[in-house]
C-alpha cells in the first residue's frame, strides 16, 4: 500500500500493517469479490447450506441476513462493519461473507492486515459509480 498523507508519502506492506495495528499478519487472506468461484463450488454450496436456515440451497447462493440463526447474524453484522466496511445497507451474506462468517465462527485465523490493503486497493480503483465500502481509518504516527 502506497499514499501520500499531508504531502508525506507512506508505504507498508500487510506484515507492516500487522505490526503498526498490533495484530497477526498471518491467516486466511483470500479476498475476492467478483470471482467468488476461486473458493471451489463446493465451498460455496457448503457455506450457503449452513448459513441458511431455510430448505437447503442446492447451488451456491447469497444468504438473506434474516435466515441465519442469531449468532450467524451476529458475526455478519461484524463482517460487514468490522472486517469489510460498507457503505450501504447489506442484508445478503455474499460467499466472501459467508467465508469470513464461517471463518470467524471456527475460531481461524484471519489475515485482517491482508484483507484490509486489498479492499483498499479495491475501493480506489474502482470504475464503479456507486460507494463499494469505506476504507478503514489508520491512525499513524510519524
Amino acid at each position: 500500500m502506497t499514499s501520500e498523507v499531508n504531502g508525506t508519502q507512506i508505504r507498508f506492506d500487510a506484515k507492516e500493517l500487522g505490526e503498526i495495528l498490533r495484530v497477526p499478519a498471518s491467516g486466511f487472506d483470500l479476498y475476492v469479490r467478483e470471482d467468488k468461484f476461486v473458493l471451489g463450488y463446493g465451498r460455496l454450496l457448503e457455506l450457503a447450506q449452513k448459513f441458511s436456515q431455510q430448505p437447503g440451497p442446492q447451488i451456491p447462493q447469497s444468504v438473506k441476513r434474516g435466515d441465519m440463526t442469531l449468532l450467524h447474524q451476529l458475526l455478519f453484522w461484524f463482517v460487514i462493519k468490522n472486517v469489510i466496511p460498507r457503505g450501504q445497507g447489506h442484508n445478503l451474506a455474499d460467499a466472501m461473507d459467508q467465508c469470513f462468517i464461517d471463518l470467524m465462527d471456527k475460531g481461524e485465523q484471519i489475515n485482517l492486515p491482508s484483507i484490509m490493503i486489498r479492499h483498499i486497493a479495491r475501493i480506489a480503483n474502482s470504475t464503479r459509480d456507486h460507494v463499494l465500502g469505506y476504507g478503514f481509518l489508520l491512525t499513524l504516527v510519524f
